[in-house]
């Protein structure tokens, strides 16, 4: 889903905006002055996220539904690149520049604690609060920072666990019932278990689940204080490691991103893949191996169900728009059954729970309610203005223990001194 140097520039770039947020913390004109301002004023708003590649068009039917209801506060949508680099950067320039032209601003969820930090987001307190009633609470999650809510979920993403429902019975649900069906690969002569273990931030993504699985953490609830040294992370990690030495994940997993674990299993070389909701559509297509061969489970976890990673849009008023009021309402609309509707229709995981025990939605999607279980266990990456800092300590130290170039003792240490490191 991102490549390396997402991590590695977004570091840069946050580098250069954390002296700007040192500097600003000192001037009577900080972005939290903005917050205080604009809030009753209404007219038409811009709207920003990345580029809209659902084929049905999903953010256009919504703004075309809003417009309709709306004529003197009309949405103009902004589409950004599709490269996610360049769509923080582009926010990051105009937010930075404290620019009104863009009101509501679609944020991927490691990016709300960041620019929540610095100052650029309305909070949703007061009379900006929105309603969660009927919200999976896990994006809720996602869209706090330091105990307050800075965005609105949009739509959310959780990981799956396809399995070869022609050589199981059923799926585990703990990684010591993986590790025994392994067996079954063998007998089988294919791979056990495909993720996503190359050096970027999938690897960040695979390991959080497994240390959260666990019942580890990576920051404190200030985003800052590093969590990791702990016996449950370095369990969790261990699970990784073991795994990667016995063969049950093969080595060359260490060069795989979602698209070639997604091929792996695809071709019918591996009996296990995790992986994100799309893979369901084209694994069911005549051209797959696997066609009308697996099936769909929450991710394995230490004693039941497992803690995936969350993924998705949260939506977030910028600090500096002129028409705050009517943002806050656009919020309340994305928010609401029939932007949620198209959202899910659109192939993308909603954010509203019933949607997913919703029968027309089942029948067009129907991993739908073992997703909503996935979601209802996700736990947020973590929560941090230092994302990019903290994911790269993640990154490197992972790849360093199942590779087999640092203990899972060396590799946590670390880790907790990377993560300090990033928010000092």
């Amino acid at each position: 889903m991102v490549q390396i140097s997402r991590a590695v520039r977004r570091a840069a770039v946050f580098a250069t905006a954390a002296s700007l947020v040192t500097l600003t913390a000192c001037s009577s004109d900080s972005g939290s002055d903005s917050t205080s301002e604009n809030l009753d004023g209404r007219g038409p708003i811009t709207y920003v996220e990345g580029k809209d590649t659902t084929e049905t068009g999903v953010v256009r039917q919504i703004i075309d539904a809003w417009n309709a209801e709306h004529p003197d506060e009309q949405v103009t949508f902004k589409e950004q690149s599709n490269d996610a680099d360049q769509a923080h950067d582009d926010l990051v320039q105009h937010l930075q520049a404290k620019q009104s032209d863009y009101d509501v601003v679609a944020l991927d969820v490691p990016w709300t604690a960041e620019f929540a930090a610095k100052g650029w987001l309305q909070p949703l307190t007061g009379e900006f609060a929105v309603d969660n009633t009927g919200i999976l609470p896990a994006t809720v999650d996602s869209a706090t920072y330091n105990g307050t809510q800075y965005a609105a979920p949009k739509n959310t993403n959780g990981g799956l666990l396809y399995y070869r429902s022609d050589l199981l019975p059923a799926a585990p649900k703990t990684w010591a019932e993986l590790a025994a069906a392994c067996e079954v690969a063998k007998t089988n002569n294919i791979d056990c278990y495909a993720g996503q273990f190359a050096p970027y931030e999938g690897l960040t993504v695979n390991t959080a689940e497994v240390i959260n699985a666990y019942g580890g953490s990576f920051v404190g609830e200030d985003g800052k204080t590093p969590t990791v040294d702990s016996p449950e992370a370095r369990a969790g990690l261990q699970v990784l490691v073991d795994n990667f030495k016995n063969g049950d994940i093969p080595a060359q997993d260490t060069t795989f991103k979602e698209p070639e674990s997604q091929k792996a299993f695809e071709d019918g070389k591996a009996l296990f893949l995790r992986n994100w909701p799309y893979v369901y559509g084209t694994a069911d297509k005549d051209s797959s191996a696997v066609k009308g061969k697996f099936a769909v489970a929450p991710l394995p976890g230490k004693d039941g169900i497992g803690a995936s990673t969350l993924g998705g849009y949260n939506a977030a008023i910028s600090a500096y728009s002129e028409n705050k009021a009517t943002a806050r309402d656009f919020l309340t609309f994305l928010q609401g059954e029939q932007a949620q509707r198209i959202i899910a229709m659109g192939s993308l995981p909603p954010v509203r729970a019933a949607l997913y025990d919703d029968p027309e939605i089942i029948a067009a999607y129907p991993f739908m309610p073992t997703l909503k279980v996935s979601i209802e266990n996700a736990v947020p990456r973590p929560v941090t203005p230092f994302y990019p800092a903290v994911s790269k300590a993640v990154q490197d130290n992972a790849y360093a223990a199942i590779k087999g170039e640092k203990s899972v003792d060396q590799a946590i240490t670390d880790m907790q001194s990377g993560i300090q490191s990033a928010g000092s």
